[in-house]
């Protein structure tokens, strides 16, 4: 499972921003021969739960813990998300790449809402 090793590559980070690079990185190179949506997806879904599960803890804002999910988000989404379109492709990519991360991180931002329980059952 692709989303196993960006897991596992931060569980022992103690600082959110160090846990977020390992995960990012780690997820770079399980995705190095190709990405599909469902694995962008699940990818996605894993970070938002080690990024909410980091800053659930901290003396911040619901805003600003909600802006730490969505810009590690948005930087998976600049890392990985071109590792899955087609070479022939890239033209149309160039040019929908900044929509299509607006309206990821859109349905990021709706999704948090509902994940924070989750979240905050598995930790206990």
């Amino acid at each position: 499972m692709i989303s196993t090793a960006p897991l596992t590559a931060g569980n022992n980070l103690l600082n959110i921003r160090e846990k977020i690079l390992a995960f990012i990185l780690t997820a770079k190179e399980q995705a190095q021969d190709g990405l599909t949506l469902a694995e962008f997806a699940k990818l996605s879904v894993a970070l938002m739960r080690v990024v909410m599960a980091a800053v659930d803890g901290l003396p911040s804002s619901g805003a600003e813990k909600k802006q730490w999910v969505l810009e590690a988000v948005g930087m998976l989404f600049d890392e990985v998300a071109g590792l899955g379109v087609p070479m022939p492709l890239w033209p149309v990519w160039a040019v929908v790449k900044p929509a299509v991360r607006q309206l990821l991180l859109l349905a990021v931002s709706g999704a948090i809402e509902s994940m924070l329980p989750l979240v905050r059952i598995s930790l206990r």
